[in-house]
């Protein structure tokens, strides 16, 4: 008898627990993604010093390294990522930079869900071009290049410190590609 009434208090305690910890109700946590929010970009006209032949509109934010042979980085430490410009004189090569700019893109086609051309014309300042936007797991979401046809010739490629994966440098990639396409319609050849 004393065992019985020891398992009824013990159950009854059991219970009484559970009711007293039921009574606040519990939610699960809503669903959330990462936000990753980065200033309003505002652009200042960047001019090559020296015999280098172009100029454009880079963000403030961006710092820009120059190289040796009239090359550019432009860093955005923030992102982890880095926009490489890199400009040649056309010596009657013309065709020749194209198709090398254009298979530095389509070599990321092995990892590239899909490739976009958007040409870019701009009859008044003689500035030619193309912008491809890489989609999926590239390791170079944007490049471009431009030209004037008969002596100046860019390219522009942006590359991130990380695996490539691009559902996380998403909101990274867009705002880098839209200041490339800043680049890329504000050059001024010299």
């Amino acid at each position: 008898m004393i065992k019985n009434k020891s398992i009824v208090l013990l159950f009854g305690a059991f219970v009484s627990l559970i009711s007293v910890s039921c009574q606040d109700e519990t939610v699960p946590k809503p669903k959330s993604h990462l936000r990753l929010e980065y200033p309003t970009s505002k652009y200042k006209a960047f001019d090559f010093q020296g015999s280098c032949g172009y100029g454009f509109d880079a963000n403030e934010i961006s710092k820009i390294k120059t190289k040796g042979d009239c090359s550019l980085e432009i860093q955005y430490p923030r992102m982890k990522a880095t926009v490489y410009l890199n400009y040649q004189t056309v010596n009657n090569n013309i065709e020749e930079l194209l198709r090398d700019a254009q298979k530095l893109t389509y070599k990321h086609v092995i990892k590239a869900d899909d490739i976009a051309e958007q040409p870019f014309l701009n009859r008044e300042h003689k500035v030619y071009g193309m912008f491809y936007q890489v989609g999926g797991n590239a390791a170079t979401n944007a490049q471009f290049y431009v030209t004037d046809s008969t002596r100046h010739f860019l390219v522009g490629s942006v590359y991130f410190y990380a695996k490539p994966n691009y559902d996380s440098i998403l909101p990274a990639a867009a705002y880098i590609k839209n200041d490339m396409r800043k680049i890329m319609e504000s050059v001024r050849w010299k």
